[in-house]
């Protein structure tokens, strides 16, 4: 299933869900019950994996009047929060809106999370975000180094005086692009463009560019398919380097066949997708979602919004956080035994 189709059908389940528990009092509506409460989470666009998996999670976390399945209440948020996912830039466009106050939450990396706590990189011009607060670690997002299949790049040393494509400008990808670069001393030629780089590639207007993105990612994955691209490693002493220079960073491999064609597995690096919000937002409403997102009963139509989904577990929900978590959420976590020592709430 497309990534697109996923998230067609997560948004029809969620417009079905809510129109449902609008029809009136036939579903047990009054005046009296709790108060609609609406919460969104800023995703990416429709073409990527933070979309599908943010509907998903709006429509198994929203709690609107009169839904059965939400009569167990941990199955679902507090009672009266409708989430909605929306469309974005991406994640530093999200911590930014997030910070600021623009949007109640958003999807981000953790390495770009880091950036904007300590307002460096892309975040230089804003200064610390000092309202960020994480929610949940949701799944493991690897680097791809997508080469012209006619090329004769095989390394990151190869990109050396090629055409590539780091990232849109002032964006979190644009700046890893630059550190995983730097941390192989090596130079290119950047190409900046608002054409998405799998099109560019495929035009013959770069030589490669770097995606960090959930796999399988569908561009990618067509690319490959119609043998127009390859993916190169991330590997050796420029990785080691890289790892240290970005702690939220580590070395890992993308499995063999996740694509068409890459009958071997490749070395490169992943970082995690993190939820994140305001240290503002009510206690008892983020301990309320965070207990539903990680309920059991939650955990199979979580999954097939994306593959990448299959990879969000309370075990690794707390791990590594980029920025201090919310009280709400830490609340959740401790009453797991999953909230490490050395993290604490706002």
């Amino acid at each position: 299933m497309s990534q697109r189709l996923a998230a067609l059908i997560a948004l029809f389940a969620f417009a079905a869900l809510v129109v449902a528990a609008l029809l009136g009092g036939d579903l047990g509506l009054a005046e009296s019950g709790p108060s609609r409460i609406s919460f969104q989470i800023a995703t990416g666009s429709t073409e990527g994996v933070y979309f599908p998996v943010g509907q998903a999670m709006a429509g198994l976390i929203s709690h609107p009047p009169g839904v059965g399945r939400c009569e167990t209440a941990t199955v679902c948020g507090p009672a009266g929060v409708i989430l909605s996912a929306r469309t974005s830039e991406g994640g530093a466009d999200n911590l930014r809106g997030v910070n600021s106050g623009a949007v109640d939450s958003g999807f981000a990396d953790g390495d770009v999370i880091a950036a904007a706590v300590k307002g460096e990189g892309a975040f230089r011009r804003y200064g610390p975000a000092t309202h960020l607060r994480v929610i949940a670690a949701l799944f493991p997002e690897e680097a791809h180094l997508v080469v012209a299949a006619k090329s004769a790049i095989r390394s990151v040393g190869d990109l050396r005086g090629k055409r590539v494509f780091l990232g849109a400008a002032g964006s979190g990808g644009q700046v890893r692009g630059r550190a995983i670069l730097d941390a192989y001393r090596v130079r290119v030629r950047e190409v900046a463009s608002d054409t998405p780089p799998a099109q560019l590639l495929r035009d013959g207007r770069i030589d490669a560019y770097f995606a960090v993105a959930g796999v399988p990612l569908d561009a990618v994955k067509d690319l490959l398919a119609h043998r127009l691209a390859r993916l190169a490693p991330i590997d050796g002493e420029g990785r080691d380097r890289l790892v240290k220079m970005m702690p939220q960073l580590q070395a890992t491999t993308i499995t063999a066949n996740a694509y068409p064609g890459q009958t071997a597995a490749v070395e490169t690096v992943a970082t995690r997708a993190w939820w994140v919000t305001r240290g503002g937002e009510s206690d008892a409403m983020i301990y309320g979602m965070t207990r539903a997102l990680f309920h059991p009963a939650n955990h199979a139509a979580l999954a097939a919004s994306h593959p990448s989904a299959r990879g969000i577990g309370l075990d690794s929900a707390a791990l590594n956080p980029p920025a201090p978590f919310h009280s709400g959420a830490a609340r959740f976590y401790r009453e797991m035994d999953k909230l490490p020592r050395q993290s604490s709430p706002e």
